[in-house]
């Protein structure tokens, strides 16, 4: 967390100017091709930034932004900043957006147009800028221009191309785009009988460290909603079991860096205050052993708390799908069986139980089902006596899973209660003195 939050309020900074680098015939320089993934939250910027200036003091013959990224997420005035950064550089800074597939829109759209050069590979997309947060004079002239269309739209390469928004020529793959970079050295080479050109210029390719990786993936909207339900959830299941355990540390850490993520993303904070109620919702039902209106009014809670979790962004149903149903089953179903078999077993015992009244939900003759304190057990019949629906009983022994009953009225003597000391009317037998159980005045032993 003190990583992530220096990193957040790190500002770019500006390095000192250095004239770029000539490339020569003996030293054809190099390309820096930086990948920009994801949405551009504070890590992200950071490394723009640095990468930047590490190419200008590098003297690199230009920095390529390789960039498929939906928004930007971090201040207007850090990413104005880093706008000024890309366009005022001492080297040519400028944008690809690639692979096929990508896209470049809303503030990371704003950063593609502040490059001095601009590439699009086939089936890409630019625009939806929204309202400029980047000054204009750190735009390029034909962005400003089309700015009207890309405010609320996007274009395609072609339409790009006649917008004169990008360069001509084919530029399907960053090679191709780096080729026509000025100051990047090519050669000819014969290829399938055809001539075509290859950088003889280096190009190096540079993306996030492992650990700002994870900082940055934690901060894009289908993670951070994902950690933060699979940490809620983890903490109550560990909640009910004894100790603290491996399924209680992975919560934490799964929450607290749930925790980062949301404080990067414009979340809402009434529709996390209705997943926090969702959870504690879950929680008092799984305690109960069965699930009840508390289930129900989770389940309400998580759904409309998914949905609008984030302002401006929208999670896809396949996240939607794995949080809502995924934690909806883990509460309702496995949960309440998972608290009745830990606290069942005889490791644990439930001696408790004994002596407890309850009620049949199901004819038990001898097998059926009964509610003890709310919570629905298998249960069977130690007597003669059939009991009926919905008619009272008592607990009288814990075998696993299963609840030993027996009627409250009526019921035949169980031949148990003779080894306890009672004999067949209900009257405790007499004792030895050196305590054996006698019996209609025999010793228990020798009948």
């Amino acid at each position: 967390m003190a990583l992530g939050t220096v990193l957040a309020l790190a500002n770019p900074v500006a390095a000192r100017p250095r004239a770029p680098q000539q490339s020569s015939a003996d030293d054809p320089g190099r390309v820096s091709i930086i990948k920009v993934e994801g949405l551009i939250d504070p890590v992200m910027a950071d490394f723009i930034d640095h990468s930047i200036s590490d190419g200008e003091a590098a003297n690199v013959v230009a920095v390529v932004l390789q960039m498929d990224s939906s928004d930007s997420i971090v201040s207007d005035q850090v990413l104005a900043d880093l706008a000024d950064h890309i366009h005022n550089a001492t080297v040519p800074v400028t944008v690809w957006v690639g692979p096929s597939g990508s896209s470049a829109t809303g503030g990371a759209a704003q950063l593609a147009g502040s490059a001095q050069r601009l590439g699009m590979a086939p089936g890409t997309r630019l625009g939806k800028t929204g309202p400029l947060v980047v000054p204009e004079a750190d735009l390029s002239p034909a962005f400003v221009k089309a700015q009207a269309r890309l405010e609320t739209g996007t274009v395609n390469p072609a339409e790009a191309r006649k917008l004169g928004l990008t360069s001509k020529g084919d530029q399907a793959i960053i090679g191709q785009f780096v080729i026509g970079i000025p100051g990047v050295q090519t050669k000819q080479v014969h290829e399938g009988g055809k001539i075509r050109l290859q950088p003889v210029t280096t190009p190096v390719f540079s993306s996030l460290p492992v650990q700002d990786q994870l900082f940055h993936t934690v901060s894009s909207p289908p993670a951070a909603y994902l950690l933060l339900i699979i940490g809620l959830s983890l903490i109550i299941f560990e909640f009910f079991t004894a100790g603290v355990g491996v399924a209680g540390l992975v919560g934490a850490g799964c929450f607290v860096m749930s925790c980062y993520g949301l404080a990067n993303l414009p979340v809402r904070p009434v529709a996390l205050g209705l997943l926090v109620l969702a959870m504690f919702g879950f929680a008092v039902d799984v305690q109960t052993g069965v699930p009840r209106l508390w289930s129900a009014i989770g389940v309400g809670a998580l759904i409309i708390g998914s949905f609008t979790l984030y302002d401006g962004f929208e999670l896809s149903w396949i996240t939607l799908l794995v949080g809502i149903v995924g934690v909806t089953m883990a509460m309702v179903a496995g949960m309440p069986a998972m608290v009745r078999t830990r606290f069942s077993t005889p490791t644990i015992g439930r001696e408790w139980m004994i002596g407890e009244e309850g009620e049949a939900v199901t004819n038990v003759s001898p097998d059926g089902v009964v509610r003890v304190r709310g919570a629905l057990w298998r249960a069977r019949t130690n007597r003669a006596t059939p009991i009926d629906l919905r008619s009272g009983i008592r607990v009288v022994e814990v075998d696993g899973l299963l609840l030993e009953v027996e009627p409250l009225e009526g019921g035949a003597v169980d031949y148990r209660e003779k080894r306890r000391g009672e004999d067949a009317d209900g009257d405790p037998d007499e004792a030895t003195d050196d305590g054996r159980v006698l019996i209609d005045g025999k010793p228990l032993d020798d009948l």
